[in-house]
């Protein structure tokens, strides 16, 4: 079984329809989406209409999800979350709210073995930053693999015998699976990758070969952040797209 991992699309059309056309992608068994389908970017509907489609999909909400729903206040977002949350509110068709609103809260197991949420496995807008967070988390996980997003940043936590230890993520990383050991799992963000390197990523987690491969991808950046300066949205929000912050 093929199981293809993402998180954090931020209504960028153009990297999602690019992920979307993937052969990896295309060939996967089942997806597993760690929330945020819409916030920062300009197309929040074409984003969420892409998404409908899928088959196969187990997915939860994640906290700018919350806000264009109206399920929360945008009050504890930074100013340029929020503008950004705002302006997809106010753009987003009923059925699409309606759609987010019935978006699954996290954490969930798929099959009974992995875990997917969005922030952690014990709160859903919970950041995973360090080993410090990561060991809460481990603390709330039953499963043997758990996948959260919301940081934006690749990453593998280890735990072995008590102790964690990290994996920084590169292109093509190959992990193999130790039944020994609990991984706690960040692919990145499909549409506002973080960690300085601006090609989206995601993970596929192949259970017979029981291995785990991270890929990166190049999608029309120039074109998106054309749309989000067309919009008026914040000008940091097109700019950081060039260098992954």
């Amino acid at each position: 079984m093929k199981y293809i991992i993402f998180s954090d699309i931020h209504s960028n059309l153009e990297a999602f329809g690019k992920f979307l056309t993937l052969k990896r992608v295309e060939t996967g068994d089942k997806l597993l989406f760690l929330g945020d389908l819409v916030g920062y970017g300009s197309n929040p509907d074409e984003v969420i209409n892409l998404f409908k489609k899928l088959k196969n999909t187990y997915s939860v909400r994640g906290n700018h999800d919350k806000v264009v729903a109206e399920i929360e206040s945008s009050s504890f977002f930074n100013p340029v979350a929020a503008f950004s949350a705002e302006w997809n509110k106010n753009r987003i068709i009923e059925n699409n709210k309606k759609f987010l609103k019935n978006l699954k809260k996290g954490p969930i197991i798929v099959d009974h073995f992995i875990t997917i949420c969005h922030g952690s496995t014990f709160d859903e807008d919970y950041y995973v930053f360090s080993v410090f967070e990561a060991k809460e988390s481990f603390k709330f996980m039953t499963t043997s693999i758990g996948f959260f997003g919301h940081t934006h940043f690749p990453i593998i936590y280890l735990l072995r015998n008590g102790r964690i230890d990290t994996v920084p993520l590169t292109k093509n990383t190959k992990i193999r699976l130790d039944p020994n050991t609990k991984y706690l799992i960040n692919p990145g963000s499909i549409g506002q990758p973080r960690d300085k390197n601006p090609n989206s990523s995601f993970i596929i987690l192949d259970s017979s070969k029981k291995e785990i491969i991270f890929q990166r991808y190049t999608y029309n950046i120039k074109k998106t952040q054309k749309k989000i300066r067309d919009a008026g949205l914040p000008e940091m929000l097109a700019s950081r797209l060039e260098t992954g912050v």
